[in-house]
């Protein structure tokens, strides 16, 4: 048999189910940040949460209303506010990460790309050094050989005059006037390089006394090549004192005068420019007798002088 329950019934019912059915739910409580936190405020609020008496009302309901987006959204940059404001403010970028420092190391890893560029660089110099002194020395050693042959031809006697007369001081003694053209043969047997010659003052000698010298103009010769080279003697009126009696005279009424021809050929080489050069000295000492009465050349032979 069915029972119309009334208005008054329903709504009685509807006010006093709940209390049956369900159990009283306690209150707790949700830490939020407040809204200034992303400022580097550290303060926090305590709001209490109130019971639902649905499950429309619940909080794990969805909803779909501007109020449920705010307050989802207030709370996930609550976090990060909260998070930041403890960390000391990290600062954010656009999208509301924090930024990070990043550590970079390139710097130090330029250095030593640097220092490791240098040191090759330095590595190379010194074995380029290494290898060109080797070269140079080999080329030096090759070269050394290569002297300048030096031969003496003849010697022209244009004038020699012995006579008494004073010297600078007014003493009276034996003089002697020479004057000649020496010739000589140089040949530069090198294969490679040229040589500069040049020589020391080329000295007539008698008794220790120089009584004609002269001068080798200095000139370059090409690799394997000879050349003759004059050489003017010239001695003007030179005292002979006491050594003046040494001359002897001739059958024919002139005077024979024995005299020692010294002085020293010079050569460089340069074979690497300046780099790499040879030197070489040859002395050569010959013995002759000028006859003041014949005028024709004295020629020398190879073992007339000797070369040193």
């Amino acid at each position: 048999m069915l029972h119309t329950k009334s208005e008054s019934d329903v709504t009685s019912l509807a006010t006093s189910s709940p209390s049956r059915s369900s159990p009283k739910r306690a209150a707790y409580f949700v830490q939020s940040p407040s809204r200034d936190s992303h400022d580097g405020d550290k303060s926090s609020s305590m709001q209490p949460t109130p019971n639902f008496n649905s499950p429309m009302e619940s909080p794990s309901h969805p909803s779909y209303g501007r109020h449920s987006r705010n307050s989802s959204s207030s709370r996930f940059s609550g976090i990060f506010r909260s998070s930041s404001g403890r960390k000391g403010g990290k600062r954010r970028n656009d999208k509301g990460w924090p930024e990070c420092n990043v550590i970079v190391e390139e710097g130090d890893y330029d250095d030593e790309n640097r220092f490791t560029r240098r040191y090759q660089a330095l590595i190379a110099l010194l074995g380029f050094i290494v290898l060109f002194t080797v070269f140079c020395l080999i080329i030096w050693g090759a070269a050394r050989p290569f002297k300048a042959e030096v031969t003496v031809k003849s010697l022209a006697v244009n004038n020699i005059f012995v006579g008494m007369g004073p010297d600078f001081t007014g003493v009276p003694t034996n003089m002697l006037t020479v004057n000649g053209t020496l010739r000589l043969s140089i040949y530069n047997p090198a294969t490679f390089f040229g040589i500069r010659v040049s020589s020391t003052p080329v000295d007539l000698i008698y008794s220790d006394v120089v009584v004609a010298t002269g001068q080798l103009k200095k000139y370059f010769q090409p690799r394997k090549s000879h050349r003759i080279v004059l050489v003017n003697l010239e001695g003007l009126r030179v005292p002979l004192y006491g050594a003046g009696s040494a001359i002897i005279e001739t059958k024919t009424g002139g005077y024979q005068v024995p005299l020692d021809l010294k002085f020293e050929i010079r050569s460089r080489g340069d074979v690497v420019g300046k780099l790499v050069t040879t030197r070489h000295r040859r002395h050569i000492s010959c013995s002759l007798v000028i006859d003041t009465v014949k005028s024709k050349p004295i020629k020398f032979k190879k073992n007339s002088c000797d070369y040193r």
